[in-house]
């Protein structure tokens, strides 16, 4: 892509390294990290591009009011905020970051799952406690676990990298790919991870399709109690279906770094019944949508995404 001074508008809070990097590319731009909806409305016509983190929702009335808009960086991996139909529509090329936090997203699933596997959290709060419970805490070892991972684009991937060092078997499933399977993974139906996995990790994006795919007809398919881990988006679980799971013993437990609504101050009376239930119990570990935010992954991001700006 030749730059030509073309002018973005950054409106999400970005590191500092993003400034060198357009700077270094011959890029001009605006940084509004606190801008509005409002504000974004009114201030996007002349701008070629637009930078947006996860504040943003790039739907028709934005695209409207874009009329210069070439391209669109998402720093980070999900584009369920951006109406890939409609920019498509518009011959507006749309970048993220996908490669520059899978790693950081990979060794979460790891770290979330050893933890849970091993009653850390658990054991840790009664050691605090002056509890020294050495049997109520005997755990489980990853390596002789089936992991069954749907998805296995950059995160999936990634992910069964950092599994493989476990010995664990990992079965991968995407309906999208072909000829997939690796030294890290071996190519799977769905059918027989529902059937085999003792872990099912999610690496998803969140479309009309995957939305509530974790419900109970799902979860009731599974030839054996499993631990389910989401670190995709919050939507893909319907945490309803969640707890009946772990109170049925469909799900042995569950690592969420994301929430059907992560606005714990607004859920609805189902989805705060779900949540009191989930954040009481052992069995479920919980991180506030951080697997991907590391410090590195932070900078990491930017580097890959101006470099598709530059070159994409």
């Amino acid at each position: 892509m030749s730059q030509n001074q073309r002018s973005i508008l950054i409106a999400d809070e970005m590191h500092p390294s993003l400034f060198a990097m357009l700077d270094e590319a011959g890029f001009a731009y605006e940084y509004q990290p606190k801008i509005t909806r409002q504000g974004l409305l009114e201030q996007l016509a002349p701008f070629d591009g637009l930078i947006i983190r996860s504040k943003t929702t790039v739907d028709e009335e934005l695209l409207n009011r874009g009329p210069s808009l070439k391209f669109i960086g998402r720093a980070g991996a999900g584009l369920d905020l951006i109406d890939l139909v409609a920019t498509e529509r518009r011959g507006i090329r749309v970048f993220h970051a996908g490669t520059g936090n899978r790693d950081a997203v990979a060794e979460q699933v790891v770290g979330m799952l050893l933890c849970l596997l091993a009653n850390i959290l658990k054991a840790d709060h009664e050691v605090r406690q002056g509890i020294w419970d050495r049997e109520g805490n005997r755990g489980y070892e990853l390596g002789s676990l089936t992991v069954g991972l749907i998805g296995y684009g950059n995160n999936g991937s990634a992910t069964a990298r950092r599994l493989s060092g476990f010995g664990c078997r990992v079965l991968a499933y995407d309906k999208y790919l072909t000829d997939y399977g690796d030294q890290f993974a071996k190519e799977a139906s769905l059918e027989q991870i529902i059937a085999e996995a003792d872990v099912l990790s999610l690496h998803i994006p969140l479309t009309d399709e995957t939305r509530r795919m974790i419900n109970d007809e799902f979860i009731g398919r599974f030839a054996k109690p499993f631990y389910l881990i989401n670190v995709a988006r919050g939507e893909i679980t319907s945490l309803s279906a969640l707890v009946r799971g772990l109170e049925s013993g469909n799900i042995r437990g569950a690592c969420l770094d994301v929430l059907e609504n992560e606005k714990l101050n607004k859920l609805t009376p189902d989805q705060q019944a779900a949540f009191d239930y989930l954040r009481q119990s052992n069995r479920v570990v919980l991180t506030p949508h951080v697997a991907g935010w590391t410090h590195e992954s932070y900078v990491r991001i930017n580097e890959v995404l101006v470099d598709q700006l530059v070159n994409g």
